[in-house]
């Protein structure tokens, strides 16, 4: 019997001590310290209200915005079903995805190597960055639908441009819902 009450104790004490108390520092840590990132990165717009955030794309389909990459995750960008395709090499889904994409691709820009990034879909579906590659793909179409000088969006891509954490994990990115909220900040939302 001794022994099933230590056995009970012990399990209230860290059911306690790891259920509840651990769990309210590190959110008291991550309020204090870390607002911004421990609230999910959201942008607000000048009224308050949250248009996005940092750490998930969206689906920008006009082509005076920067396009992210394809999304596998439910109807694109849902993150709720966020995970990859599980479609292997030699899908034929997956092929006839990839063709018609840059297919589309190479139609908005022709002559030019398409970054990869632009018609491949990341593990989780919900990546919002894009490699400064397919940034610069994209500012020519841009600058013709918008009547901007191509130079000034390349600065602004140049100025978006992360490089590697720590200069040596992941790859130089640029997040496409930053850029697009710059692009309408300077040039103002385009009129349709």
């Amino acid at each position: 019997m001794r022994d099933l009450i230590t056995s009970f104790l012990m399990l209230l004490l860290f059911t306690i001590s790891l259920g509840v108390i651990y769990p309210l520092a590190v959110w008291g840590v991550g309020q204090a310290f870390f607002p911004h990132q421990a609230n999910g990165s959201l942008i607000r717009n000048a009224q308050g209200e949250v248009i996005g955030s940092e750490l998930i794309g969206q689906n920008f389909t006009s082509p005076t915005y920067f396009q992210g990459r394809p999304s596998a995750a439910g109807n694109g960008y849902d993150a709720g079903a966020s995970s990859g395709s599980n479609l292997g090499p030699t899908s034929e889904k997956l092929i006839d995805r990839v063709k018609g994409d840059s297919e589309a691709r190479a139609a908005e820009n022709p002559g030019t190597a398409i970054p990869a990034d632009l018609v491949t879909t990341s593990g989780s579906g919900l990546d919002p960055h894009i490699s400064p590659a397919s940034a610069d793909f994209q500012v020519a179409r841009i600058a013709k639908e918008r009547g901007i000088p191509e130079r000034e969006l390349r600065d602004m891509v140049s100025r978006y441009s992360e490089d590697r954490t720590l200069g040596l994990l992941g790859e130089p990115r640029v997040n496409v819902l930053m850029l697009n909220l710059e692009l309408d900040r300077r040039f103002g939302r385009p009129v349709k």
